[in-house]
């Protein structure tokens, strides 16, 4: 028999929408996971469909209700409701409800020319200093401003003033309550490029400056705190209170215990996403990290740095698909400490270009330092190296923006299994890695800041115990090795940089 209570989270990501139910010591006790299909389009364009989102989740959350009742807990026992989601992606509809498009979602490119003449307006700033974040087609003020200009419906919608705007987790709660409630929170709000860090407001002269000013924005409220019921088309019995929403990225750090300054996570996936809780007020970066908000409750905001690294796994993927150098990526870890170090070889994964703090797109990717002494474990390691590398970098750029020392590094995904990156990463960050080894951080996130509102969990004290006792991995002082290795890296990346300028 299972004991209540419990809370359930939706984590409504790109590719699919899992649901989890924890209990009161933030243990899983039911899973529900649905794929969620993607169109890419011609010309960058990447959509999904508002309504499939919404069906999406409810088949999730219908799983997930089936395999509690399966195990003996009770439906009646879910306390309150958390919504992670995935980022930047959005929704526009009309006053009745119906979308006035397609839903845009963060990888779409179609507005890489509206960015360029932001910044030819000399809006780029502004923008900076508001915001926190780049005049970039990754965020979704960009893109709405490309359907205003070329969709026909929107900009009869927008200039009459039945253009309604959300990020996902704002259209799931429209519809989950029937369109009662129109809210986000603060850590969506500030991944649109509308959204003023200081204020923690719209900001009107921005909507402005973007022509966008009869659009309709939803009320902002801290993470964890009441949304509104919903008894998921009456999956529930009763209502239950939506009590938490977040970004995926930001769900995934306060999953992971990022609660107080210089305390930051890095999912190893296919990308990186490095974000660094920075405490309670906004610092500007200028090396090309992000400003954003970690997350709140009550009156407290947490601030945070985030650094974008573009290809992580990917790179070892390749190494596998092109090159054939392994035939399974677990093979990895035994070939690179088959070799004492890389001999001198070094792989700037530039594949699509370099991301924070070098920002450099038009980069391309490079082998370098081969001799005849080289052979494939010394390529393995090499790529194997550049994600400890290219973290460390986002990490030190973060710390000499902002003055605060990282105490601990939380990872997640796919290449944290690899124990030589792992190790590697503490020894050169001289700092613990601390590795959750639990797939479902982003609803772990959104369950803890809901169970919070909710009364599950008690407070962040409560939260900080929850977080114990996960493996960590101590740095190996004596490593003086990887500091050797890291200058070359440092070099490598600004010798090639300097070629590639020059020719």
């Amino acid at each position: 028999m299972l004991n209540g209570p419990f809370v359930l989270a939706i984590d409504q990501g790109t590719s699919s929408t899992k649901t989890v139910i924890f209990d009161g010591e933030g243990k899983v006790v039911a899973r529900g996971n649905e794929p969620l299909h993607t169109t890419y389009l011609d010309g960058g364009l990447v959509e999904q469909d508002p309504q499939a989102i919404f069906e999406n989740v409810l088949t999730s959350v219908s799983k997930c209700m089936a395999d509690l009742s399966s195990k003996g807990g009770r439906i009646q026992d879910i306390r309150s409701c958390g919504i992670s989601n995935q980022r930047e992606t959005f929704v526009l509809w009309d006053r009745a409800g119906q979308p006035l498009h397609p839903a845009v979602v963060w990888q779409c490119k179609r507005s890489t020319a509206v960015c360029e003449q932001l910044r030819a307006a000399g809006l780029e700033e502004m923008i900076r200093q508001k915001t926190g974040l780049l005049a970039d087609p990754y965020f979704s003020g960009s893109k709405v401003i490309w359907l205003n200009s070329y969709h026909e419906g929107v900009k009869t919608a927008m200039a009459a003033g039945n253009a309604y705007f959300g990020t996902v987790d704002t259209w799931l709660l429209h519809k989950l309550t029937g369109g009662k409630a129109y809210l986000t929170d603060h850590t969506n709000a500030s991944r649109t490029l509308f959204f003023n860090l200081e204020t923690l407001s719209w900001d009107e002269e921005l909507l402005r400056s973007f022509g966008l000013e009869n659009l309709h924005l939803p009320d902002i409220q801290p993470s964890s705190s009441f949304f509104g019921e919903t008894d998921f088309e009456g999956l529930l019995p009763n209502p239950i209170p939506v009590t938490a929403m977040i970004g995926d990225s930001h769900a995934a750090a306060f999953g992971e215990g990022c609660f107080g300054p210089g305390i930051a996570k890095a999912t190893l996936g296919t990308g990186s996403s490095i974000l660094m809780n920075i405490g309670p007020e906004p610092k500007p970066s200028h090396q090309g990290m992000v400003t954003t908000i970690g997350w709140s409750a009550g009156d407290r905001v947490e601030y945070a740095l985030e650094g974008v690294i573009v290809t992580c796994g990917a790179t070892i993927e390749w190494l596998k698909t092109n090159l054939g150098l392994f035939s399974d990526i677990r093979e990895t870890e035994s070939m690179a400490n088959a070799v004492k170090d890389s001999g001198g070889v070094y792989l700037v994964p530039a594949f699509s270009g370099l991301g924070a703090p070098h920002w450099d797109m038009n980069r391309k990717a490079s082998i370098t330092g081969l001799t005849f002494n080289s052979n494939k474990n010394h390529i393995v390691r090499a790529a194997l190296e550049s994600i400890p590398f290219q973290i460390k970098d986002v990490i030190t750029a973060i710390e000499s923006d902002t003055g605060i020392a990282l105490q601990e590094l939380k990872i997640d995904g796919g290449m944290t299994s690899n124990g030589f990156v792992v190790q590697m990463l503490a020894d050169l960050l001289e700092k613990p890695v601390v590795n959750l080894g639990f797939p479902e951080v982003s609803a772990l996130g959104a369950a803890y800041l809901s169970g919070l509102h909710s009364g599950v969990y008690p407070n962040i004290d409560y939260l900080k115990t929850l977080c114990e006792g996960h493996l960590s991995v101590s740095p190996d002082l004596r490593n003086g090795q990887v500091r050797a290795t890291y200058r070359g890296w440092q070099e490598t990346i600004n010798a090639s940089a300097q070629v590639y300028i020059t020719h």
